[in-house]
């Protein structure tokens, strides 16, 4: 059990990492009630997936140019200094959300631009947290760090969801969005307590042109840029998340708890997948790894729209059967996603010179966070043709082709070796 459970070296040798992990777990969980009340609410307000998918819209654009900025300045100042900047305007942005549902104005576009304004600052945040990482662990622990930290956010994804739809039915949108709000101390409480941490080498002023380069650098670089490109085909293609509102109230049935299951079946596979990660510090095939993992992601969703198709409509919004085997997809999917991210942030974290990490960790999140919103996007617009159940089945076929494909069109991708991290 020693060898399959989750290595915890990096916690043990790192009370920094260790600081940052416990606080970004507790964190984590309430940024996860936010985001699906936020959805629950539009829905609410809307009775139609259409508006929730529009979320994505609004969160996209501050996402990619927060993110491509983000990751300039955390190569061009102390990463502690910026974390702990982003990470208070996030804490802030979330008392605004809470704050609108206590006065109960019920505004549509006031959630779009409040979830705007936390998706920029979450696109500074999370490169110079991503850029930190290296800096506070060996780098032959740099897969068990990534595991652990999958294993905290397939957690926070299991509790999140899950409470979120249970507290919105049980005290409503005020309370459970202030719950996140508490919840953001801890991280700041864990980012205030890291050393400063500079970057190495001199310093680029942030702007375009440092943004530039790091194009330049990732069009170089065909492994680190094949990261993002199979990512993309996964989320864009296969991103059921819109689709759960409506299939929670009219498919499966149960309404807002059955979305919150679903979500957080697929956290539970997330969750496992790094509880039993220790057989993946072995892997130095880390390519084919994403591959098959992409993959399985594809033909996991695929699953989860033919249960939807073959549950038809719930009578009376009572919850059907169907939903054990909905579930077992999504749990199934969260397992092919987290080993995928686990192997994804290693080849870019450890291929990558550090002075550049911060500006492909910013296009990393642009493409983590923009990715599926894009997919949202899409997801939702597709139901104005054809059923949620046919949105997911072809998304999820789409999906499992387009990885297969880009395998083959990238072949050194496939035989990328961790010994021997080529960028």
């Amino acid at each position: 059990m020693g060898k399959l459970l989750a290595d915890i070296t990096p916690l043990r040798e790192s009370p920094a990492f260790r600081r940052l992990w416990l606080g970004s777990a507790v964190s984590a969980v309430g940024s996860q009630l936010t985001l699906v009340a936020v959805s629950l609410q539009v829905y609410r307000l809307t009775q139609d997936s259409f508006y929730v998918g529009l979320l994505a819209v609004f969160a996209l654009v501050p996402l990619v140019i927060g993110g491509l900025l983000g990751g300039s300045i955390a190569d061009a100042h102390d990463r502690r200094t910026v974390a702990l900047l982003a990470t208070s305007v996030l804490w802030l942005t979330t008392g605004v959300i809470a704050l609108q549902s206590w006065l109960q104005l019920d505004s549509v576009w006031l959630l779009y631009l409040l979830v705007a304004a936390q998706s920029g600052a979450q696109a500074i945040n999370q490169p110079a947290r991503s850029a930190i990482l290296p800096m506070l662990v060996r780098k032959e622990l740099l897969p068990a760090a990534n595991a652990l930290s999958m294993m905290s956010f397939g957690l926070a994804m299991t509790a999140g969801p899950l409470l979120a739809g249970v507290l919105v039915a049980w005290i409503g949108f005020a309370w459970t969005y202030t719950l996140d709000f508490i919840s953001f101390a801890f991280v700041l409480w864990a980012v205030y307590r890291l050393p400063p941490l500079p970057p190495s080498g001199t310093p680029r002023r942030p702007g375009l042109r440092s943004v530039v380069e790091g194009f330049r650098f990732l069009g170089t670089r065909p492994n680190v840029r094949m990261t993002f490109v199979i990512d993309l085909i996964a989320m864009i293609l296969a991103q059921p998340r819109a689709l759960m509102p409506a299939i929670g109230a009219v498919m499966i049935g149960g309404g807002e708890a059955t979305v919150g299951i679903l979500l957080a079946s697929t956290a539970i596979g997330a969750f496992l997948a790094g509880l039993f990660s220790g057989p993946l510090g072995n892997v130095r095939r880390q390519g084919s790894a994403v591959v098959f993992s992409v993959m399985g992601w594809g033909a996991s969703i695929a699953g989860f729209g033919l249960v939807v198709l073959l549950a038809g409509r719930a009578p009376d919004g009572a919850v059907t059967p169907w939903l054990l085997p909905a579930a077992l997809c999504c749990a199934l999917a969260g397992i092919a996603d987290s080993i995928s991210g686990v192997f994804r942030h290693t080849i870019l974290q450890a291929a990558t010179p550090d002075h550049l990490r911060g500006r492909l960790q910013g296009v990393f999140i642009v493409v983590v966070a923009g990715g599926p919103r894009i997919g949202d996007l899409l997801a939702g617009g597709a139901t104005k043709v054809v059923a949620e159940g046919w949105v997911l089945l072809i998304g999820g076929f789409l999906c499992v082709a387009g990885a297969w494909a880009a395998a083959k069109l990238q072949p050194g991708f496939r035989e990328y070796d961790a010994r021997n991290p080529v960028p």
